[in-house]
């Protein structure tokens, strides 16, 4: 389980995030949602380390993770996809796979597991990364993260500038993850229907504050576009 406790963070005396707790469970989905600006991103770096807090808690399996670097959480089990379809655009989809298989024991049959949930890049394997759309590019993104063998999954915007078609093929490698029991996912999402009917609990974060949090599901959205105004 992931747990952000009170937490405060910002870049340098800016403070973004004013006292923020969100749970993530060992084995479900917790979605962020709300507005750009609201401070989703910032707080997912600060969850993975790559921005310091300066105060709260950051715990997973209830020890305290606040002061470690970003390679030592993710060596206890977190992974990070940051916004925007992020991979090794000169190198081919295989070496962006293999670039991080190469560091696990098990990476040969890691990057076979990989290809099973993303058959979509077998075909593409010898292709430039720079070279696939953006879904392509989510979904190398998301294997990438996954050879890690994380135990929670973390995801800023997936969904972002992706046709439909591949955004019901990532939803449904997340569900298909989540439950089977082994991987917690924290999703900031701006896509209402897809967080929703992903999370078991949700949280609408307005100028760095939660302001709405409950039980995710289709009959939450009223709820969610209310307290997002939309």
């Amino acid at each position: 389980m992931l747990e952000l406790v009170d937490v405060r963070a910002g870049y340098g005396r800016t403070e973004v995030i004013h006292g923020v707790s969100v749970t993530v469970p060992s084995d479900g989905v917790a979605a962020v949602m709300g507005h750009n600006g609201a401070g989703k991103t910032t707080l997912l770096r600060a969850a993975v380390g790559l921005l310091p807090i300066s105060s709260g808690k950051i715990l997973f399996d209830g020890q305290d993770i606040s002061g470690l670097r970003p390679a030592a959480r993710v060596a206890r089990g977190l992974a990070y996809v940051p916004q925007g379809q992020q991979s090794f655009g000169q190198l081919t989809c295989s070496e962006n796979l293999q670039v991080v298989a190469d560091g696990r024991r098990n990476g040969k049959e890691l990057v076979a597991d990989m290809l099973d949930l993303f058959p979509a890049l077998v075909p593409l394997l010898d292709r430039r990364a720079g070279l696939l759309s953006g879904g392509q590019r989510q979904q190398l993104a998301i294997a990438r993260a996954l050879i890690t063998e994380p135990r929670m999954l973390i995801l800023d915007e997936p969904t972002e500038g992706i046709q439909p078609s591949v955004v019901a093929e990532i939803e449904n490698t997340i569900v298909e993850l989540s439950r089977s029991g082994d991987l917690g996912v924290l999703l900031v999402e701006q896509h209402i229907g897809f967080a929703l009917d992903n999370a078991h609990h949700y949280y609408v974060l307005e100028s760095g504050r939660v302001t709405s949090t409950g039980d995710g599901g289709a009959d939450a959205a009223t709820t969610v576009r209310a307290a997002m105004a939309i």
